[in-house]
């Protein structure tokens, strides 16, 4: 079969439609102008390469000869990674839900040659069904109306236009203070579920920036029963489907309430995100469930979304052989053969029957207490654990001979700072210097590989790199360079991070609304200049930055970054207030800014009482600089932070700073506690 122009793209979404008989574009200038010569309306699909439904679609409709006629003959076909174009993603997928009231991928959306919506969708299938038309039935019926309805395609573009203007432009800006905290708290713990945690029914997202925030308010309020809600939901999690209970790992989402059956695609992301919630829930419990889940995840990366020259894959397919989650799951009969005798113990732990939880197989998950397992069987504690372990490192080796699901390679720069950042915080409660040098190499090969004359790029596989980076790409990975110096404090991390931070103001603001462009001043022209404000599966670029932006303040006393940082929470703060559950990340920043960050210093590290007292404890509001070499002090002495700080080779010394006043320096945890 012949190739279409996807051909020549990296993306591995773009090249599983490589082969179809659509004669599909990339959104590149030969497209867009092949609209406009020929006044062809333009078919774009949106999706990802992890995407169920997009597979679904493509194979249904865009791997069929009929159709694929269809859309030759009447529009110009484009396809679109939106992990790559996210930009353009924003755009469409606003319009889709402005329209229509939900959106999600592939996202189907009819523009006139000038790019403007005029139809928009998500997954149509291919015969009239689910309510809504069948693909095929659709293209003739919009083929025909805009050749004989010019007009009415006019009217609907501009009706979508003007809604998606006004979703731009509806931001009140208001002072920032701890009333914004305390509703946003009530309003989130109203909409969590109190029996599995988490917030809502199915489907059901792991939203980690919301967690955070109401471990913080916990702190602040005295009140235990946000962090209680948290720690409810990451145990759910953690003994649920949604997490990969033998390689570690969460799947993307819960198809479910309880956590049980999820959608089993796992995403960068969330394996980046979740980590930082789990190892803040242990600095507060010492519960060592919680660290056992970090270190899990953290490893599962490094085995199996790492590359060889550092970077992070995006994502790994739900399905293998054609089907969702059958690499995951199991048959009783399966394990039966494969632990023999210690197949009672490990079925009773893992819920697993003979009818099995998810169309006849059974997805591993713990919801029966460790003692109620060691009593039915009169065994110790210990002895359950050991034959839990030993059970699951086999089924683990057997597993892994299945065909493993697709993997996306792509190393995007955006997540892979989110993936900087967990690994550092997984360091700092771990002590594994294979999670901090994970971080070092990241920080290399995006200097090295997704760096073009000091401005970052986007995406890069296959040794080819591309697209103008976004806001998210800079401000994740300016905040990642800040969780590695604290714990790695050299100097080249604060400097890169102080370029970046420079480009952003530079590059980005915008100075009527005081918040960040989704794209710079020099980024190819689109319908609209987006803003990406809400902090949903992603925290959205504008939070991360006002988050970093005071840290770097605190660290340089560059004046500028302060000012930046406040206009951005102003800007949202009462957006934050009235729908918390789309402004988690901002609200953690806006308790930094309240709560006026506690700068502490560590010199030398020799003093195990003190290192381990201090970074396995939960102090959110603090900027802890770990320094355990006097040549890194010394290179840093000229930022104000660092300022007056001395370095005794023979004992660790601690500094406490608070509103520009700083402690003599500490040698006993019991001194530094009591300042705390």
């Amino acid at each position: 079969m012949q190739a279409n122009h996807l051909i020549k793209e990296t993306s591995p979404y773009l090249l599983q439609h490589a082969y179809n008989p659509v004669n599909w574009y990339t959104w590149e200038e030969d497209a867009l102008k092949k609209a406009k010569d020929e006044n062809k309306p333009i078919f774009l699909s949106i999706g990802y390469s992890a995407c169920h439904w997009c597979h679904v679609m493509a194979h249904e409709s865009f791997e069929d000869e009929d159709i694929a006629q269809i859309m030759n003959e009447n529009f110009v076909n484009i396809k679109v990674d939106r992990e790559e174009r996210p930009d353009l993603d924003d755009i469409y997928q606003k319009v889709c839900q402005l329209v229509t009231g939900s959106g999600g991928w592939p996202l189907s959306v009819f523009l006139t040659p000038d790019q403007k919506p005029f139809y928009v969708g998500t997954y149509f299938p291919v015969l009239d069904s689910y309510g809504k038309p069948g693909f095929g039935s659709l293209l003739h019926q919009i083929a025909q109306e805009y050749k004989e309805k010019p007009s009415d395609v006019e009217a609907a573009a501009n009706h979508f236009m003007n809604l998606l203007q006004k979703t731009e432009s509806n931001i009140t800006k208001s002072k920032i203070d701890k009333s914004i905290l305390d509703e946003a708290a009530i309003n989130l713990l109203q909409m969590g579920d109190p029996i599995n945690g988490g917030f809502g029914s199915a489907p059901k997202f792991p939203n980690a920036a919301n967690l955070s925030f109401m471990l913080r308010y916990s702190k602040l309020s005295g009140i235990s029963k946000f962090q209680e809600f948290v720690f409810k939901t990451l145990t759910k999690m953690a003994n649920g489907g949604i997490y990969d209970q033998l390689g570690g790992g969460f799947h993307r989402y819960s198809t479910d309430s309880r956590w049980l059956v999820p959608h089993f695609e796992k995403m960068l992301y969330d394996n980046a995100l979740l980590p930082v919630v789990y190892t803040e829930a242990y600095q507060i419990t010492k519960d060592p469930k919680y660290l056992e889940v970090v270190n899990q995840t953290l490893h599962y990366v490094l085995r199996e979304m790492t590359s060889p020259e550092g970077g992070f894959y995006s994502a790994q397919d739900a399905d293998s052989e054609g089907e969702e989650g059958k690499y995951y799951v199991w048959k009783k009969s399966q394990i039966q053969e494969i632990i023999a005798k210690d197949a009672d113990i490990f079925c009773l732990y893992y819920d697993v029957t003979d009818g099995g939880n998810f169309e006849g197989y059974n997805i591993l998950n713990n919801n029966i207490r460790t003692s109620t397992v060691a009593f039915q069987f009169g065994k110790t504690e210990d002895e359950i654990n050991d034959t839990v372990r030993r059970s699951s490192e086999k089924l683990f080796a057997e597993r892994s001979k299945r065909t493993a699901p697709g993997k996306d390679e792509k190393i995007l720069t955006s997540w892979n700072g989110l993936m900087i950042s967990a690994f550092a915080k997984g360091y700092r409660i771990s002590g594994k210097e294979t999670f901090l040098q994970a971080a070092r190499n990241c920080i290399k090969f995006i200097e090295e590989k997704l760096t073009v004359n000091g401005e970052l790029l986007r995406t890069y596989k296959d040794g080819q790199v591309k697209l103008k980076a976004y806001l998210d790409d800079y401000a994740y990975f300016v905040n990642a360079l800040l969780d590695v110096f604290e714990v790695d404090p050299r100097a080249k991390h604060i400097q890169l991070a102080l370029q970046h931070a420079n480009y952003l103001i530079d590059h980005f603001w915008d100075q009527k609304e005081n918040n960040f462009f989704f794209t710079a001043d020099d980024h190819e022209k689109l319908i609209i200049r987006t803003k990406n404000i809400y902090d949903l599966s992603l925290p959205s670029g504008n939070s991360i930055a006002a988050y970093a932006f005071l840290r770097l303040y605190h660290l340089t006393q560059d004046k500028k970054f302060l000012d930046v940082s406040i206009k951005i929470m102003e800007s949202l703060s009462m957006m934050a207030a009235e729908n918390p559950f789309g402004f988690g990340q901002l609200l953690n920043t806006i308790y930094l800014y309240i709560q006026k960050p506690i700068e502490i210093t560590m010199l030398n590290t020799n003093d195990s009482e003190i290192y381990d007292g201090l970074t396995k404890k939960f102090i959110p509001e603090s900027i802890l600089v770990i320094i355990s070499k006097e040549e890194y002090l010394n290179e840093l002495k000229k930022y104000q932070y660092f300022s007056g700080k001395e370095f005794d080779k023979n004992k660790t010394t601690v500094y406490i700073c608070k509103d520009f006043t700083c402690s003599l320096p500490l040698h006993l945890m019991s001194e530094i506690e009591k300042l705390l």
